[in-house]
């Protein structure tokens, strides 16, 4: 009886190996991975963002209204509750991906206003903090795209026979992935680079 049980354990093990269960549950795991070196990478850019304002305000205090936006915006990140499960989860996802598309406007804005301020852009500090958020957005961009890559592969994994049998009967589902519209920024990182090697223009008056 033992040894009947022990041979049933063994087909059921090797049947649900044919029927894709443990590729599902590598790309399941690949898709959770991915998605923590996505919130990582944008917690890293969140952090840069007290010290730019900071410093940008030393030269720029009168632009209080993109200093505004762009503190809000990273208030509406942080206040977003994100953890492995929000894979799974299509509205929350869109809320997320919302968040830190409003925070990279604001830091672009952010980024503009830099552009009339000769002495700030030839300040140290802010020199390293636009080299790291430059490195930071590149790091997100491509952690990004190792995501929606992740999403995609298992996505297609489990709606292929017979693997879909053995997702249906664990209750694995297809999980949403970054929207279209927003291709184009999953694609490709802001750009942060003020271009200080071509012709300065003229300062304006302030």
């Amino acid at each position: 009886m033992k040894l009947l049980r022990t041979c049933l354990i063994l087909l059921l093990v090797a049947g649900l190996s044919g029927c894709g269960y443990n590729a599902i549950q590598r790309q399941d795991e690949a898709v959770k991975a991915s998605w923590s070196e996505v919130i990582n990478q944008y917690q890293r850019r969140a952090d840069l963002v007290p010290n730019l304002v900071a410093t940008v305000k030393g030269y720029a205090q009168h632009e209080e209204k993109v200093f505004v936006e762009v503190t809000e915006a990273r208030a509406k990140v942080g206040s977003i509750k994100v953890d492995a499960d929000t894979v799974n989860d299509a509205a929350k996802l869109k809320q997320f991906q919302a968040a830190q598309g409003e925070l990279s406007s604001a830091l672009s804005r952010l980024m503009v206003v830099s552009e009339n301020y000769p002495q700030l852009k030839a300040d140290g500090l802010f020199q390293n903090l636009q080299a790291q958020l430059e490195g930071t957005e590149n790091r997100v961009t491509v952690a990004r795209n190792r995501y929606v890559q992740a999403v995609q592969a298992y996505n297609t994994l489990i709606r292929t026979f017979p693997n879909n049998l053995t997702a249906k009967m664990f209750g694995y589902q297809v999980k949403p992935n970054f929207s279209v519209e927003n291709e184009q920024a999953i694609s490709t990182a802001p750009k942060v680079d003020f271009g200080s090697a071509a012709p300065a223009a003229p300062a304006s008056a302030h």
